[in-house]
């Protein structure tokens, strides 16, 4: 059995306990400690962490990984540049061949049918379409800030705002029929209000904490 099912669980939970204010803003992400919580053993954690890590929701502070937790005006001006790059992207984004609208369509309707599942196919086909639309101008550079940007926030997945998961199927697949009608101008509409929505669950559900302390 691959550790890998297991550091996705340990990984919801390590980012719970950090939402929740279970862990605190300067409190270490140690293996064996939190292990023993989630009665895991330490190499599915340490996996969990090293995700948690490239995301941004830990600083180094000597030889020890330390939480911190992202502040809304963090979310705030991750979104307004998003917003800013995406829309542009998708304004531009009416070459994108018709084959992979139809790829990227197949599969947001296969997760409305389904559910987002067990696994990461819900993450993996929202980066897939996200980074579509980013790669469509030719900028390497661009399409690197925009991941960049969308790792900061992806923890909030369906798992913590469930309330997104169909709105953001429905919201992509609208998107995908204006590029395929050559509405740029709407389609680039369209992404600003996604990325405006996507910001308020994300901002609602940090709110649901009024207890925890941000820091950066």
């Amino acid at each position: 059995m691959t550790t890998q099912p297991l550091a996705k669980q340990a990984y919801g939970k390590i980012i719970q306990m950090i939402l929740s204010g279970a862990l605190t803003p300067g409190d270490a992400l140690q293996e064996a400690k939190l292990g023993e919580a989630l009665e895991m053993s330490r190499t599915p954690v340490r996996e969990a962490i090293k995700r948690i890590e490239a995301e941004g929701l830990v600083s180094q502070d000597g030889r020890f990984l330390r939480v911190r937790l992202l502040s809304s005006e963090e979310v705030e001006e991750i979104f307004f540049l998003r917003q800013v790059l995406e829309s542009y992207c998708a304004r531009h984004a009416s070459a994108v061949a018709p084959t992979i609208l139809d790829g990227l369509e197949t599969r947001i309707r296969h997760l409305q049918q389904s559910g987002p599942g067990e696994d990461d196919e819900q993450r993996q086909v929202d980066d897939e379409f996200h980074r579509t639309i980013a790669l469509s101008t030719g900028s390497e550079t661009m399409a690197a800030m925009i991941e960049d940007l969308r790792r900061r926030t992806c923890m909030f997945d369906h798992t913590q705002v469930p309330d997104r998961f169909l709105k953001s199927c429905d919201e992509h697949l609208a998107m995908i029929a204006a590029l395929r009608d050559d509405r740029g101008d709407e389609a680039g509409r369209m992404m600003a209000d996604h990325i405006v929505h996507a910001r308020d669950a994300v901002l609602a559900k940090l709110e649901q904490f009024p207890e925890r302390t941000d820091e950066g």
